[in-house]
């Protein structure tokens, strides 16, 4: 018998304004089919007959770019056979400028205890230059009326490294977003994605980015400030004071599985990694006729180890070497000793016989750490 994934990921695609750096599945809201949407991904939902949750998580496009009445279907729809005493953690992504009185009181009825609003930086000027709808006066009352509403477990997502902007724009970002007396922050520097507006104007040479040092010097910035102010580096981009860690985030970077729903929605059920068909039509239709799958990927055992360290290197506490071994029924120093070792004399990896995790060297290259797990 096969053990259900705990948690599930919905997929709004709607957009009202596309940013420059973004490459989600989305698509530009004026003239789409949201209610036979919103109904078909209800169906995709069903159809897995899913009882029980822990984590839910509702991202983008912009969950609240559909109307309050939309939002309303789409909350009650997902819960109605939920046990709702196990769901600890349900999450919706909000921008500043969408989350409108009528929203926030879908939301405070519905059985959502987490928003997680893209600020992306409170600079004005900056929040135009990279295609952002939302000013910075918008950011905080809207946070005001979260908290009035009763939420308290709110996130923010910012990005630093920006075209033009410079150590003290980021120090002032830090500062403003420590002042919102909020729990939880995620910050991920600037990755120029294929087929978004500042890829093209990067290859036309009219993207004026921060150099590589002024990058390294704002993250070790960023952390230095942040855990000054209480919050605790538990993964490469994010931030929380005690017990308002993304238990769904926490998931995925544990290698665990969960359903994915919707159009452009990625998957992991029984093994395999799967991708739902992007395009709205497309979907609609996939789903009428009863698969919403694009693609799936039936992973090798070497595949899943490799994905259990490369997402699990992301968490500040690392990789139990002891529950890797459990998992996959291999020596694990056998396996990675040498590359352990390597990677201990480059101090990017702590020395630590029970536990691979890394340095803040480590946590800065990330990804570059992490493909050392991979092997040929």
């Amino acid at each position: 018998m096969l053990t259900k994934p705990t948690s599930a990921y919905v997929h709004i695609p709607f957009c009202t304004q596309i940013c420059y750096y973004c490459d989600f599945s989305k698509v530009f809201i004026k003239n789409q089919p949201v209610d036979d949407y919103l109904q078909a991904l209800i169906r995709e939902f069903e159809s897995y007959d899913i009882k029980q949750l822990r984590t839910l998580y509702i991202g983008g496009g912009t969950p609240t770019s559909i109307t309050a009445q939309q939002l309303d279907y789409l909350l009650t729809n997902l819960t109605k056979r939920l046990d709702l005493s196990v769901l600890e953690e349900f999450t919706i992504e909000a921008n500043p400028g969408d989350l409108t009185d009528d929203k926030i009181e879908v939301l405070k009825k519905s059985a959502v205890n987490r928003v997680s609003l893209g600020v992306q930086t409170f600079n004005d000027k900056q929040l135009k230059r990279i295609g952002r709808s939302h000013n910075e006066a918008q950011i905080y009352s809207t946070i005001d009326h979260l908290k009035t509403a009763g939420f308290d477990n709110i996130s923010i997502d910012l990005i630093y490294a920006l075209p033009g902007q410079t150590m003290e724009d980021v120090k002032e970002n830090v500062a403003k977003a420590i002042a919102l007396d909020i729990p939880h922050l995620s910050l991920y520097s600037l990755i120029l994605e294929h087929h978004t507006v500042f890829m093209n104007k990067m290859r036309r040479g009219k993207l004026n980015l921060p150099q590589e040092d002024l990058e390294a010097e704002m993250f070790e910035y960023i952390i230095a400030e942040l855990e000054a102010n209480s919050f605790e580096h538990y993964e490469i981009s994010n931030f929380t004071k005690p017990g308002f860690e993304s238990r769904h985030n926490l998931m995925y970077w544990d290698n665990a599985e969960y359903y994915g729903v919707g159009a452009g929605a990625s998957g992991y059920l029984n093994g395999v990694r799967y991708r739902n068909r992007g395009p709205i039509q497309h979907y609609l239709k996939a789903v009428s006729e009863g698969n919403a799958r694009l693609s799936e990927e039936v992973l090798t055992k070497d595949e899943m180890m490799e994905e259990e360290l490369f997402l699990g290197l992301r968490k500040k506490s690392g990789v139990s070497i002891a529950k890797f071994e459990e998992k996959f029924g291999v020596s694990f120093e056998e396996r990675y000793g040498q590359i352990v070792t390597e990677l201990c004399q480059q101090r990017l990896l702590i020395p630590d016989d029970k536990v691979v995790r890394m340095t803040k060297k480590g946590l800065f290259l990330g990804d570059t750490v992490a493909e050392r797990f991979i092997l040929e």
